[in-house]
């Protein structure tokens, strides 16, 4: 074999390697990934209650395409606002830990600073992380870390969108 084959042959099987490396890398990321808050796809979701300090639980029900406020009579609420609840659902966790490496008081949830129950799931929300702007979010028996911008507020007053 001439040196200049010997040479493409090594080069083709280093780049291989590496794309073999980079492969496997990818897959060990995707598989340690901590993913989002729920497995709830925020579209289908169709109940939503609210409890922020000082209020009354908010409940709402998404009937034919529309949300509609349930607390005594039926009012229509703004679609795009519980939207943004919902979306809660699916937002991205930066981190998981067991709720046992917590005290629920010294981190805010005890009582939370929101809690928010999408389809029977409940999302009890917390202070602000010191590590940097993040929320401790209790799921079960877990906290998640997550940008502040998912934690709740009143759909009667939110004025910005999550999106």
């Amino acid at each position: 074999m001439k040196r200049a084959a010997r040479q493409r042959l090594l080069l083709l099987l280093a780049v291989a390697a590496l794309l073999l490396l980079a492969g496997w890398q990818l897959r060990r990321d995707a598989l340690n990934a901590p993913g989002a808050l729920t497995a709830l796809d925020p579209a289908s979701i169709t109940r939503v209650a609210l409890t922020l300090p000082g209020a009354p639980t908010l409940h709402y029900e998404k009937r034919a395409g529309h949300w509609w406020r349930t607390d005594g009579t039926p009012t229509r609420a703004i679609d795009s606002r519980l939207d943004d609840l919902t979306a809660i659902a699916a937002a991205p966790v930066l981190g998981w830990r067991p709720a046992s490496d917590f005290d629920p008081a010294r981190i805010g949830l005890a009582p939370p600073q929101a809690v928010l129950v999408l389809d029977g799931h409940a999302l009890e929300f917390g202070e602000t992380a010191v590590t940097g702007p993040q929320h401790y979010v209790r799921v079960g028996r877990r906290i998640a870390l997550v940008s502040p911008r998912y934690m709740p507020s009143s759909p009667a007053t939110r004025t910005t969108e999550l999106h």
